[in-house]
């Protein structure tokens, strides 16, 4: 099972950002834990610069942009 990681404050691109990711997942039938980071102190453990940012199992895909639910898929194709 993948561990995903949406790394944000909560903010409107971070939301986009994980409906994107829940709707790229579910279309490639994985298994998957999502997780919202918002603390400002763990999103910085990450070093990342802007958010929202992505991180799947630890290692970040991600930062400073939303990519589409297509651009997602290729990310998390295993």
């Amino acid at each position: 099972m993948k561990k995903i990681q949406i790394l944000g404050t909560g903010c409107a691109k971070c939301q986009k950002l994980a409906e994107n990711v829940k709707q790229a997942a579910d279309n490639l039938g994985l298994e998957y834990e999502m997780v919202k980071v918002s603390n400002i102190n763990e999103i910085m453990k990450f070093g990342i610069m802007a958010t929202p940012g992505l991180a799947v199992d630890g290692q970040v895909l991600v930062s400073g942009k939303v990519p589409s639910p297509a651009e997602i898929e290729k990310l998390l194709k295993p």
